[in-house]
Protein backbone atom coordinates (compact mmCIF):
# COMPACT_ATOMS: atom_id res chain seq x y z
CA UNK A 1 0.00 0.00 0.00
CA UNK A 2 0.76 3.54 -0.15
CA UNK A 3 2.42 5.96 2.42
CA UNK A 4 -0.35 8.72 1.05
CA UNK A 5 -4.18 7.85 2.09
CA UNK A 6 -6.36 7.13 -0.95
CA UNK A 7 -8.96 9.82 -1.23
CA UNK A 8 -11.70 9.42 0.79
CA UNK A 9 -14.07 7.60 -1.99
CA UNK A 10 -11.22 5.23 -2.99
CA UNK A 11 -10.54 2.18 -1.35
CA UNK A 12 -6.53 1.83 -0.02
CA UNK A 13 -4.79 -0.39 -3.01
CA UNK A 14 -8.43 -0.21 -5.58
CA UNK A 15 -9.08 1.97 -8.40
CA UNK A 16 -11.12 5.11 -7.58
CA UNK A 17 -14.68 3.49 -8.98
CA UNK A 18 -14.75 5.93 -11.62
CA UNK A 19 -11.88 4.01 -13.22
CA UNK A 20 -13.59 0.94 -12.44
CA UNK A 21 -14.87 -0.33 -15.71
CA UNK A 22 -17.47 -3.17 -14.67
CA UNK A 23 -19.47 -3.83 -12.05
CA UNK A 24 -19.96 -7.53 -10.64
CA UNK A 25 -22.73 -8.85 -9.15
CA UNK A 26 -24.99 -6.17 -8.83
CA UNK A 27 -27.13 -7.48 -11.86
CA UNK A 28 -30.72 -6.32 -10.17
CA UNK A 29 -29.43 -3.38 -8.88
CA UNK A 30 -28.45 -2.09 -12.19
CA UNK A 31 -31.93 -3.31 -13.75
CA UNK A 32 -33.81 -1.86 -11.09
CA UNK A 33 -32.32 1.35 -12.35
CA UNK A 34 -32.50 1.23 -16.45
CA UNK A 35 -36.63 0.40 -15.62
CA UNK A 36 -37.10 3.73 -14.00
CA UNK A 37 -34.64 5.40 -16.53
CA UNK A 38 -36.48 3.40 -19.27
CA UNK A 39 -40.19 3.82 -18.36
CA UNK A 40 -39.69 7.72 -17.70
CA UNK A 41 -39.68 7.52 -13.98
CA UNK A 42 -36.06 9.09 -13.60
CA UNK A 43 -36.44 9.93 -9.36
CA UNK A 44 -34.04 13.20 -8.48
CA UNK A 45 -33.06 10.83 -5.23
CA UNK A 46 -31.31 7.72 -5.25
CA UNK A 47 -30.28 5.70 -2.15
CA UNK A 48 -27.75 3.13 -3.13
CA UNK A 49 -27.53 1.33 0.02
CA UNK A 50 -25.77 -2.22 1.28
CA UNK A 51 -21.97 -3.98 3.03
CA UNK A 52 -19.13 -1.65 2.16
CA UNK A 53 -17.33 -2.01 -0.71
CA UNK A 54 -19.85 -4.14 -2.64
CA UNK A 55 -19.83 -1.73 -5.55
CA UNK A 56 -22.04 0.94 -4.12
CA UNK A 57 -19.70 3.64 -5.27
CA UNK A 58 -18.96 2.23 -8.95
CA UNK A 59 -22.64 1.94 -9.26
CA UNK A 60 -23.01 5.35 -8.89
CA UNK A 61 -19.98 6.16 -10.87
CA UNK A 62 -21.63 3.97 -14.10
CA UNK A 63 -24.86 5.72 -13.44
CA UNK A 64 -23.49 9.51 -13.39
CA UNK A 65 -21.45 8.43 -16.77
CA UNK A 66 -24.89 6.59 -18.25
CA UNK A 67 -26.96 9.63 -17.89
CA UNK A 68 -24.84 12.02 -18.89
CA UNK A 69 -24.01 10.39 -22.12
CA UNK A 70 -27.53 9.46 -22.89
CA UNK A 71 -29.90 11.61 -24.61
CA UNK A 72 -33.19 12.06 -23.83
CA UNK A 73 -35.86 10.41 -26.14
CA UNK A 74 -36.48 13.81 -27.70
CA UNK A 75 -33.32 15.20 -28.43
CA UNK A 76 -33.39 12.60 -31.44
CA UNK A 77 -35.54 14.65 -33.32
CA UNK A 78 -37.45 13.72 -36.59
CA UNK A 79 -36.03 9.96 -36.49
CA UNK A 80 -38.24 9.59 -33.10
CA UNK A 81 -37.25 7.84 -29.94
CA UNK A 82 -34.07 5.40 -29.86
CA UNK A 83 -34.68 2.16 -28.42
CA UNK A 84 -34.04 1.97 -24.82
CA UNK A 85 -30.97 0.63 -23.45
CA UNK A 86 -30.23 -2.36 -22.16
CA UNK A 87 -27.25 -1.44 -20.24
CA UNK A 88 -25.48 1.25 -18.24
CA UNK A 89 -22.08 0.33 -20.39
CA UNK A 90 -21.23 3.74 -22.09
CA UNK A 91 -18.38 3.55 -24.27
CA UNK A 92 -14.92 4.08 -22.78
CA UNK A 93 -14.19 6.55 -25.65
CA UNK A 94 -17.28 8.78 -25.20
CA UNK A 95 -16.37 12.25 -24.61
CA UNK A 96 -18.16 11.67 -21.11
CA UNK A 97 -16.42 8.69 -20.11
CA UNK A 98 -12.95 10.49 -20.92
CA UNK A 99 -14.31 13.77 -18.87
CA UNK A 100 -15.28 11.55 -16.02
CA UNK A 101 -11.81 10.08 -15.63
CA UNK A 102 -10.22 13.40 -15.91
CA UNK A 103 -12.42 14.86 -13.38
CA UNK A 104 -13.52 17.49 -15.70
CA UNK A 105 -17.11 16.93 -16.72
CA UNK A 106 -19.04 19.97 -15.83
CA UNK A 107 -22.10 17.99 -15.51
CA UNK A 108 -20.90 16.22 -12.53
CA UNK A 109 -20.24 16.98 -8.52
CA UNK A 110 -18.80 14.68 -6.45
CA UNK A 111 -19.09 15.37 -2.48
CA UNK A 112 -16.86 13.96 -0.26
CA UNK A 113 -15.00 15.17 3.15
CA UNK A 114 -12.72 17.95 2.72
CA UNK A 115 -9.48 19.13 3.58
CA UNK A 116 -9.90 21.86 6.66
CA UNK A 117 -7.94 24.64 5.21
CA UNK A 118 -7.15 25.83 8.47
CA UNK A 119 -5.54 22.71 9.95
CA UNK A 120 -4.83 21.15 6.61
CA UNK A 121 -6.10 18.21 7.45
CA UNK A 122 -8.56 15.73 6.17
CA UNK A 123 -12.35 16.34 7.72
CA UNK A 124 -14.01 13.81 9.68
CA UNK A 125 -17.63 14.62 8.44
CA UNK A 126 -19.23 16.18 5.84
CA UNK A 127 -19.67 19.15 6.48
CA UNK A 128 -22.44 22.28 5.01
CA UNK A 129 -20.24 23.82 3.41
CA UNK A 130 -19.46 21.01 1.26
CA UNK A 131 -23.13 20.80 1.03
CA UNK A 132 -23.84 24.59 0.31
CA UNK A 133 -21.04 24.16 -2.89
CA UNK A 134 -23.52 22.36 -4.87
CA UNK A 135 -25.69 25.68 -4.88
CA UNK A 136 -22.20 27.12 -7.04
CA UNK A 137 -22.14 24.03 -9.60
CA UNK A 138 -26.25 24.26 -10.19
CA UNK A 139 -25.68 27.98 -10.92
CA UNK A 140 -22.62 27.86 -13.00
CA UNK A 141 -23.67 24.09 -14.96
CA UNK A 142 -27.16 25.46 -15.69
CA UNK A 143 -26.39 27.21 -19.06
CA UNK A 144 -26.61 24.46 -21.77
CA UNK A 145 -29.94 22.69 -19.98
CA UNK A 146 -28.02 19.38 -20.05
CA UNK A 147 -28.72 16.99 -17.03
CA UNK A 148 -27.15 17.38 -14.12
CA UNK A 149 -25.12 14.21 -11.46
CA UNK A 150 -24.58 14.85 -8.14
CA UNK A 151 -22.64 12.22 -5.78
CA UNK A 152 -22.39 12.07 -2.18
CA UNK A 153 -19.85 9.52 -1.06
CA UNK A 154 -20.87 8.56 1.40
CA UNK A 155 -24.38 10.41 3.00
CA UNK A 156 -23.48 8.60 6.87
CA UNK A 157 -20.22 11.13 7.03
CA UNK A 158 -22.68 13.98 6.70
CA UNK A 159 -23.08 16.09 10.01
CA UNK A 160 -26.61 17.37 11.10
CA UNK A 161 -26.28 21.21 9.04
CA UNK A 162 -24.79 19.29 5.77
CA UNK A 163 -27.37 16.28 6.23
CA UNK A 164 -30.61 19.51 6.69
CA UNK A 165 -28.88 21.49 3.48
CA UNK A 166 -28.56 18.20 1.60
CA UNK A 167 -32.47 17.72 2.62
CA UNK A 168 -34.02 21.21 1.61
CA UNK A 169 -32.33 20.54 -2.25
CA UNK A 170 -34.00 16.82 -2.28
CA UNK A 171 -36.84 18.86 -1.01
CA UNK A 172 -36.51 21.54 -3.87
CA UNK A 173 -34.45 19.47 -6.61
CA UNK A 174 -33.10 21.75 -9.34
CA UNK A 175 -34.36 20.80 -12.62
CA UNK A 176 -32.90 17.66 -14.46
CA UNK A 177 -30.69 16.87 -11.21
CA UNK A 178 -30.17 13.46 -9.94
CA UNK A 179 -28.45 13.10 -6.73
CA UNK A 180 -27.29 9.71 -5.65
CA UNK A 181 -26.15 9.07 -2.11
CA UNK A 182 -24.11 5.89 -1.10
CA UNK A 183 -24.89 4.68 2.36
CA UNK A 184 -23.45 2.30 3.88
CA UNK A 185 -25.70 2.52 7.27
CA UNK A 186 -28.77 4.16 5.66
CA UNK A 187 -30.64 3.80 9.22
CA UNK A 188 -28.61 6.59 10.73
CA UNK A 189 -29.86 9.16 8.14
CA UNK A 190 -32.22 11.61 8.24
CA UNK A 191 -35.93 9.72 8.06
CA UNK A 192 -37.23 12.90 5.85
CA UNK A 193 -33.61 11.68 3.56
CA UNK A 194 -34.54 8.30 2.91
CA UNK A 195 -38.48 9.16 2.51
CA UNK A 196 -37.33 11.46 -0.32
CA UNK A 197 -35.08 8.67 -2.15
CA UNK A 198 -35.85 5.51 -4.12
CA UNK A 199 -33.36 3.09 -2.68
CA UNK A 200 -31.66 0.55 -4.45
CA UNK A 201 -29.53 -2.42 -2.36
CA UNK A 202 -26.45 -4.24 -3.10
CA UNK A 203 -25.64 -7.54 -2.23
CA UNK A 204 -22.86 -8.87 -1.04
CA UNK A 205 -20.89 -10.82 -4.51
CA UNK A 206 -20.45 -14.60 -4.64
CA UNK A 207 -17.21 -16.40 -4.49
CA UNK A 208 -17.17 -16.08 -8.44
CA UNK A 209 -17.88 -12.60 -8.42
CA UNK A 210 -15.43 -11.60 -5.83
CA UNK A 211 -12.34 -13.37 -7.88
CA UNK A 212 -13.93 -11.66 -10.95
CA UNK A 213 -13.85 -8.05 -9.18
CA UNK A 214 -10.60 -8.73 -7.95
CA UNK A 215 -9.08 -9.48 -11.10
CA UNK A 216 -10.11 -6.41 -12.40
CA UNK A 217 -8.77 -4.24 -9.30
CA UNK A 218 -5.57 -5.79 -9.92
CA UNK A 219 -4.75 -8.39 -7.38
CA UNK A 220 -4.44 -11.37 -7.47
CA UNK A 221 -7.64 -13.66 -6.24
CA UNK A 222 -6.12 -16.33 -3.71
CA UNK A 223 -5.68 -20.06 -3.80
CA UNK A 224 -9.15 -20.24 -1.50
CA UNK A 225 -11.24 -17.86 -3.00
CA UNK A 226 -14.47 -19.34 -1.05
CA UNK A 227 -12.05 -18.27 2.27
CA UNK A 228 -11.62 -14.68 1.46
CA UNK A 229 -15.49 -14.35 0.71
CA UNK A 230 -16.21 -15.57 3.92
CA UNK A 231 -14.20 -13.43 5.80
CA UNK A 232 -15.21 -10.31 3.54
CA UNK A 233 -18.32 -11.00 3.86
CA UNK A 234 -19.00 -10.59 0.18
CA UNK A 235 -17.21 -7.03 -0.08
CA UNK A 236 -14.44 -6.71 -2.38
CA UNK A 237 -12.94 -3.36 -0.31
CA UNK A 238 -12.81 -5.89 2.36
CA UNK A 239 -11.36 -8.50 0.62
CA UNK A 240 -8.71 -6.04 -1.08
CA UNK A 241 -7.79 -4.86 2.36
CA UNK A 242 -7.39 -8.87 3.65
CA UNK A 243 -5.17 -9.45 0.12
CA UNK A 244 -3.22 -6.85 1.31
CA UNK A 245 -2.20 -7.86 4.79
CA UNK A 246 -2.50 -11.24 4.43
CA UNK A 247 -6.09 -11.33 6.60
CA UNK A 248 -6.04 -15.20 5.18
CA UNK A 249 -2.93 -16.29 6.94
CA UNK A 250 -4.13 -14.20 9.91
CA UNK A 251 -6.99 -16.08 10.42
CA UNK A 252 -5.56 -19.34 10.01
CA UNK A 253 -3.05 -18.41 12.42
CA UNK A 254 -6.18 -17.44 14.69
CA UNK A 255 -8.00 -20.68 13.97
CA UNK A 256 -4.79 -22.55 15.08
CA UNK A 257 -4.64 -20.65 18.40
CA UNK A 258 -8.31 -21.71 18.74
CA UNK A 259 -7.73 -25.37 18.23
CA UNK A 260 -5.59 -25.28 21.25
CA UNK A 261 -8.20 -24.11 23.58
CA UNK A 262 -8.77 -24.53 26.33
CA UNK A 263 -5.25 -25.75 26.73
CA UNK A 264 -3.53 -22.61 24.56
CA UNK A 265 -0.75 -22.31 22.65
CA UNK A 266 0.82 -20.15 24.77
CA UNK A 267 3.92 -20.21 22.26
CA UNK A 268 1.35 -19.77 19.25
CA UNK A 269 -0.37 -17.22 21.00
CA UNK A 270 2.55 -15.15 21.71
CA UNK A 271 3.84 -15.02 18.22
CA UNK A 272 0.00 -14.03 16.88
CA UNK A 273 0.47 -11.10 19.43
CA UNK A 274 3.65 -10.46 18.99
CA UNK A 275 3.52 -9.48 14.76
CA UNK A 276 0.31 -7.77 15.61
CA UNK A 277 2.59 -5.22 18.05
CA UNK A 278 5.77 -4.93 15.61
CA UNK A 279 6.77 -1.43 13.96
CA UNK A 280 4.77 -0.73 10.84
CA UNK A 281 1.88 -3.04 11.59
CA UNK A 282 -0.87 -1.08 12.52
CA UNK A 283 -2.95 -1.97 10.01
CA UNK A 284 -2.22 -5.73 10.77
CA UNK A 285 -3.64 -5.29 14.13
CA UNK A 286 -6.96 -3.40 13.08
CA UNK A 287 -7.08 -6.20 10.72
CA UNK A 288 -6.47 -9.17 13.22
CA UNK A 289 -9.23 -7.41 15.73
CA UNK A 290 -11.65 -7.25 13.40
CA UNK A 291 -11.16 -10.69 12.75
CA UNK A 292 -11.16 -12.03 15.98
CA UNK A 293 -14.40 -10.57 15.94
CA UNK A 294 -15.79 -12.19 13.07
CA UNK A 295 -14.49 -15.84 14.85
CA UNK A 296 -16.35 -14.88 17.48
CA UNK A 297 -19.59 -14.31 15.70
CA UNK A 298 -18.87 -17.50 13.60
CA UNK A 299 -18.70 -19.83 17.06
CA UNK A 300 -21.80 -18.01 18.62
CA UNK A 301 -24.18 -18.72 15.46
CA UNK A 302 -22.08 -22.35 15.24
CA UNK A 303 -23.79 -22.94 18.12
CA UNK A 304 -27.05 -20.86 17.63
CA UNK A 305 -27.65 -23.21 14.22
CA UNK A 306 -25.84 -26.35 15.09
CA UNK A 307 -23.84 -26.04 12.20
CA UNK A 308 -20.49 -24.25 11.25
CA UNK A 309 -21.35 -21.15 8.64
CA UNK A 310 -20.97 -22.10 4.76
CA UNK A 311 -18.03 -22.03 3.05
CA UNK A 312 -15.29 -22.37 5.48
CA UNK A 313 -12.89 -19.09 6.36
CA UNK A 314 -10.21 -21.47 6.70
CA UNK A 315 -9.31 -25.33 6.28
CA UNK A 316 -10.39 -26.94 8.95
CA UNK A 317 -12.53 -24.06 10.96
CA UNK A 318 -16.06 -25.94 10.99
CA UNK A 319 -14.27 -28.79 12.66
CA UNK A 320 -12.91 -25.74 15.03
CA UNK A 321 -16.08 -24.13 15.30
CA UNK A 322 -18.26 -27.12 15.96
CA UNK A 323 -15.98 -28.32 18.87
CA UNK A 324 -15.78 -25.25 20.79
CA UNK A 325 -19.35 -23.98 20.04
CA UNK A 326 -21.66 -27.44 19.90
CA UNK A 327 -24.95 -26.10 21.44
CA UNK A 328 -27.15 -22.68 22.23
CA UNK A 329 -25.75 -22.63 25.67
CA UNK A 330 -22.41 -22.11 24.34
CA UNK A 331 -23.21 -19.85 21.86
CA UNK A 332 -24.53 -17.70 24.34
CA UNK A 333 -21.41 -17.59 26.15
CA UNK A 334 -19.25 -16.68 22.53
CA UNK A 335 -21.63 -13.93 22.40
CA UNK A 336 -21.09 -12.79 25.64
CA UNK A 337 -17.91 -12.80 24.89
CA UNK A 338 -17.73 -11.38 21.68
CA UNK A 339 -19.51 -7.88 23.50
CA UNK A 340 -16.58 -7.79 26.23
CA UNK A 341 -14.05 -8.02 23.63
CA UNK A 342 -15.29 -5.92 21.82
CA UNK A 343 -15.95 -3.23 24.03
CA UNK A 344 -12.30 -3.88 26.08
CA UNK A 345 -10.94 -3.59 22.06
CA UNK A 346 -12.45 -0.07 21.57
CA UNK A 347 -10.89 0.85 25.29
CA UNK A 348 -7.67 -0.37 24.50
CA UNK A 349 -7.09 1.19 21.19
CA UNK A 350 -8.89 4.36 22.66
CA UNK A 351 -6.09 4.78 25.64
CA UNK A 352 -3.53 3.28 22.96
CA UNK A 353 -2.54 0.11 24.76
CA UNK A 354 0.34 -1.88 23.90
CA UNK A 355 -0.96 -4.16 20.85
CA UNK A 356 0.62 -7.11 22.13
CA UNK A 357 -0.90 -6.88 25.63
CA UNK A 358 -4.73 -6.22 24.13
CA UNK A 359 -4.11 -9.54 21.51
CA UNK A 360 -2.80 -11.23 24.93
CA UNK A 361 -5.41 -9.97 27.21
CA UNK A 362 -8.08 -11.12 24.29
CA UNK A 363 -7.02 -14.73 23.74
CA UNK A 364 -6.93 -15.24 27.36
CA UNK A 365 -10.44 -14.10 27.39
CA UNK A 366 -11.38 -16.86 24.56
CA UNK A 367 -9.22 -19.20 26.33
CA UNK A 368 -11.16 -18.59 30.08
CA UNK A 369 -14.85 -18.84 27.80
CA UNK A 370 -14.08 -22.08 26.19
CA UNK A 371 -12.98 -23.78 29.42
CA UNK A 372 -16.22 -22.34 30.98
Amino acid sequence: MSDTPPPPDQIDGAPHPRETVRLFGQDAAEAAFLSAFNAGRLHHGWLLTGPRGVGKATLAWRIARFLLATPEAEEDGLFGAPPPPETLDVDPEHPVAHRLLAGSDPGLASITRSVNEKTGRMRDEIVVEDIRALNRFFGLSAADGGRRVVIVDCADEMNVSAANALLKMLEEPPERTTLLLISHRPSGLLPTIRSRCRTLRLSPLTPEDMRAALEQAGAEPPEHAEHLAALAAGSVGAALRMTALNGLGIYAELMAVLNSLPRLDRPRALALAEAAAQRGAADRFELLLDLIDTALVRLARTGATGQPPVPEAASGEGQILARLSPDAYRARAWADAAAEITARSRHGRAVNLDPAALVLDTVFKMQHTAAG
